[in-house]
């Protein structure tokens, strides 16, 4: 489960572009598809903080993702390997 600055740092993190007026709306886009859930929690330094987390559909959703990342990887590394043994032999 994970507050919404708590996401927006990890993006950034991961030196993503992500203004912060943008994360509310994709958050409440992956809710509306069942992809998210959330819960209210009480905080101890002001107003209740909503609190995200993967639904089972989010969870197998994300494992297509992750599974079409890696097979994208997989071809564009073939692809550049492949080019550049290509080059080399041009040489």
């Amino acid at each position: 489960d994970k507050y919404a600055s708590e996401i927006l740092d990890t993006l950034k993190d991961a030196k993503m572009l992500v203004v912060e007026g943008t994360i509310y709306p994709l958050l409440t886009r992956l809710k509306n598809a069942g992809l998210l859930n959330y819960r209210w929690e009480e905080s101890t330094s002001g107003p209740p903080r909503k609190y995200y987390m993967l639904t089972e559909t989010g969870k197998l959703f994300l494992k297509e993702l992750n599974s079409t990342w890696t097979a994208l990887k997989s071809a564009v590394s073939l692809v550049t390997k492949t080019k550049n043994k290509n080059t080399a032999n041009n040489e």
